[in-house]
């Protein structure tokens, strides 16, 4: 059996930690979630400061910081499992937030939203697309994939 380049093996293992600390972020209750997500609106208030509504603050945040909890998704699926095509990546991705937010259907004080699936499925793909393009760059064929002027 050959052995399994390191950056494989550790995506993996990385992958439960990863997977761990996603559902305590996103199944706390409300009022202890906050805690822990405080910080978008910390940065929120400080936009605001700077003659942005709190409100659209808050929400282009919670967007970004939506993105940026999935984007090791896809760098760790992308890494763990090279063959995997990207489009798989990224439904993973959107089965992941779906199920996530499902749950949160449940939670009284949580709010499950269709922009939050959205977001969590871009920062997938943009985990998932940063490994690719950098195969890509580091790929003794790029030239020769590279279309004909």
């Amino acid at each position: 059996m050959p052995r399994r380049p390191l950056t494989v093996v550790l995506s993996r293992i990385l992958l439960l930690p990863y997977a761990l600390g996603l559902g305590l972020i996103v199944w706390l209750p409300g009022k202890d979630a906050a805690r822990v997500t405080g910080i978008v609106m910390v940065i929120a208030r400080r936009l605001h400061e700077y003659g942005i509504p709190l409100r659209t603050a808050y929400t282009i945040m919670e967007f970004l910081a939506n993105v940026a909890l999935f984007v090791p998704l896809g760098l760790l699926l992308a890494l763990a499992w090279p063959r995997l095509r990207m489009w798989l990546i990224i439904i993973a991705g959107l089965v992941a937030s779906s199920t996530i937010e499902l749950v949160q259907m449940t939670l009284p004080s949580r709010f499950p939203t269709l922009s939050d699936v959205a977001a969590n499925t871009l920062g997938t793909a943009i985990g998932c697309a940063a490994v690719f393009l950098v195969r890509y760059l580091l790929s003794d064929d790029r030239e020769s994939s590279l279309p004909d002027r």
